[in-house]
């Protein structure tokens, strides 16, 4: 089917909604009523490219007619409106593109130290804080799930739940391994290191997304712990639940509240289900998220940090940034996010002509 009968198609179907809601209400209203909703902003950017598509149409018409008075006027429009179709058509095939339903959903961030020890931990830490600036300059709520903390101030693991607008869209491109070249503190020689960090996002997963058997969890609770005494409390509030077909198991101790705990190991478990079951979906995600996430090995990465020439490198799309600081801070992410989402869609619109 060629692109025009795809849209004349879409505006028909829209047509054929709108009368079947003037109807009035019943059993499919509320799917109508959604899917009318959803073809509505497309509709709307089709109907700006048919009429710019005419206008440029007519202007070539009338430099063809050969009417001396009429031709200079018809080929500056001509040359105004040759941009503009082009740049609609690109946001009409752009809105053509399939839509990951995971996308609006709120996401769970897992951060781990991978080579490189106490400064991978460190580094870790780091990026970690890096997600929760970025959160809050994005208007997101980010909430920490579980930290595993070293005794230098690193993570050797760190859980957070992130909520707000469009965040795992986000924030999907982050999963793989960063690599981070620099000196570490403890270096006395002056010497740079290479370490490693992993980092997972992953959409949360609504209980009717993932069904969870009670047969199939363990549950145990136990007193919460941390370095230096933080986090310890003298009632067992904390929470460990081991899906037993999966053998995947989620420790929570946040929270004073045992039930709060149990709530959000119960939301981290649902989500990593839910993500196996995106990639038993989609074989072509689940072959790239292997490759991102990895085994957290300094030769398998998707982005390095290089602190003495303070640039940051995301491999995928060769894009390099001279920002490292405000990379850090937060502020420079959204520049590797907008990279990466526009490359995306280059490489799915490619797929969908």
């Amino acid at each position: 089917m060629s692109l025009e009968e795809n849209l004349s198609k879409l505006l028909t179907r829209y047509d054929e909604l709108q009368a079947l809601m003037n109807v009035g209400s019943g059993p499919k209203f509320a799917q109508l009523s959604k899917e009318f909703s959803d073809l509505g902003p497309i509709v709307e950017e089709i109907q700006t490219l048919r009429r710019l598509q005419k206008e440029f149409a007519d202007a070539k018409a009338l430099i063809d007619s050969g009417d001396a008075d009429m031709k200079a006027m018809a080929e500056e429009e001509f040359h105004r409106l040759k941009p503009e179709v082009a740049a609609q058509e690109a946001k009409v095939h752009l809105s053509l593109l399939p839509k990951d339903e995971a996308d609006a959903k709120n996401a769970i961030l897992e951060v781990r130290a991978g080579t490189g020890g106490e400064e991978a931990a460190l580094f870790a830490a780091e990026l970690f804080r890096m997600y929760e600036r970025y959160a809050s300059q994005k208007g997101w709520k980010f909430e920490i799930v579980d930290l595993n903390e070293t005794g230098l101030g690193g993570f050797k693991e760190a859980i957070a739940n992130v909520t707000g607008r469009n965040v795992f869209a986000r924030l999907k491109f982050e999963s793989g391994v960063h690599r981070v070249q620099r000196v570490p503190e403890t270096e006395g020689s002056g010497r740079v290191h290479t370490s490693a960090a992993t980092v997972a996002v992953m959409p949360e997963a609504e209980e009717f997304d993932i069904e969870l058997n009670p047969e199939d969890l363990r549950i145990e609770t136990m007193r919460s712990q941390g370095s230096g005494g933080q986090h310890v409390n003298k009632t067992e509030s904390a929470i460990r639940i081991t899906h037993i077909p999966s053998g995947f198991f989620v420790k929570c101790q946040e929270e004073k509240s045992q039930h709060k705990n149990r709530a959000r190991a119960m939301s981290i478990l649902r989500a990593r289900l839910y993500d196996v079951k995106r990639q038993a979906l989609d074989a072509a995600r689940s072959a790239d998220r292997k490759s991102q996430v990895g085994s957290g090995d300094r030769s398998e990465r998707i982005r390095t940090y290089n602190f003495p020439q303070g640039r940051v490198t995301d491999h995928r799309i060769n894009l390099t940034l001279y920002n490292i600081q405000e990379v850090m801070e937060g502020g420079g992410v959204d520049q590797l996010v907008d990279a990466l989402t526009a490359e995306d869609q280059a490489e799915r619109l490619a797929a969908l002509t």
